[in-house]
């Protein structure tokens, strides 16, 4: 079955969270936004078929970028595959379920995922794909969706319907929406071309659309500030120094076991704790993809340190480094 097959595929989608859709007809900008995304952090896009230079696209950028993950989009017939496949494409995306496309992609050891145009996605296309062992579908939310409340709905809805289903929206997407989407737990990735600016491309301001590319992650992972650990001598400095920032500050102080708490925004260890000083706790939107990106970026963690809920999901991590004698700690929001 597909969904068994190619699960490292689509962990690898879900890791990136955000799929760049190029549908630029000229083969060299097209490349050059690829450079563009890559250099920005995301090595993922979507090369639409719908355009008459797709498959020469594909083979330009696979040879100038071999790391980058390239899915061919709106694919149609059984030969389009072939020609992206051959190109270097590793993810097909169908228009609709084409059980010739699907089988042929299958048998080439190529992910398949279909996609569907805006509204036209039913149950019975669910139920289709699953049969075939095609858990991810992809399809488009309206354009006008602006604040993205009746595309979460209808994620809402076949999600209820059908649980073991998981989506990439597309189409309406906009860095004003895209958080609204990935929050959604079906929502694996999302689909887009909102950082590929018409009027940059125009113009060749590809450092603009890295920059654009940087700023879509930065956004998607949400990074803030969780709270403050400050490694204290004894349990008696801890006091002292939370009941310091109390009567500054107003923040209540609260015994919280290994340490004295200032309303769960600093907390002063009753004793030695990671880190020289104490431990900065940063928290993310998905810790899962936020580590992953910061390993894609050459970040090392201290993999013992790793701390899973009762679902076996990460909660919280340490980085491997020491700034300013503090330890850094990722944290779930």
């Amino acid at each position: 079955m597909a969904a068994e097959k190619f699960g490292y595929i689509y962990s690898e989608i879900k890791n990136y969270g955000i799929i760049p859709v190029i549908k630029i007809k000229e083969v060299e900008k097209a490349l050059s936004a690829a450079q563009a995304l890559f250099s920005g952090g995301l090595n993922i896009a979507e090369i639409a078929f719908d355009t008459k230079h797709a498959a020469e696209t594909i083979k330009k950028i696979s040879g100038a970028l071999p790391e980058m993950l390239i899915a061919a989009g709106s694919v149609e017939t059984k030969e389009q595959a072939k020609s992206a496949i051959d190109s270097g494409a590793e993810i097909i995306m169908s228009l609709g379920l084409d059980e010739n496309i699907v089988s042929y992609c299958v048998n080439s050891d190529i992910a398949v995922i279909p996609e569907y145009p805006v509204a036209t996605i039913t149950a019975g296309d669910i139920e289709k794909a699953l049969n075939i062992g095609i858990d991810i579908i992809k399809f488009s939310v309206p354009d006008t969706d602006t604040d993205s409340w009746a595309g979460v709905e209808i994620i809402k809805t076949l999600s209820a319907q059908f649980p073991k289903i998981r989506f990439i929206p597309c189409g309406g997407i906009t860095e004003d929406n895209i958080l609204d989407y990935l929050l959604q737990e079906p929502v694996i990735a999302c689909g887009g071309s909102f950082m590929l600016k018409e009027e940059y491309i125009k113009i060749g301001n590809f450092e603009k659309i890295k920059d654009l590319a940087v700023q879509a992650i930065k956004k998607m992972l949400g990074f803030d500030l969780a709270h403050v650990v400050i490694n204290c001598e004894n349990a008696e400095q801890a006091d002292r120094d939370a009941s310091k920032i109390e009567s500054i500050f107003g923040l209540e102080k609260a015994d919280a076991g290994t340490s004295i708490a200032n309303a769960d925004i600093i907390h002063f260890m009753k004793s030695k704790s990671y880190g020289k000083n104490g431990q900065i706790a940063i928290s993310t939107n998905f810790l899962d993809r936020a580590v992953f990106y910061l390993k894609e970026a050459k970040k090392q963690f201290i993999d013992e340190s790793a701390r899973f809920d009762n679902d076996e999901k990460l909660t919280s991590i340490y980085l491997d480094n020491i700034i300013g004698g503090f330890a850094i700690k990722l944290v779930r929001k």
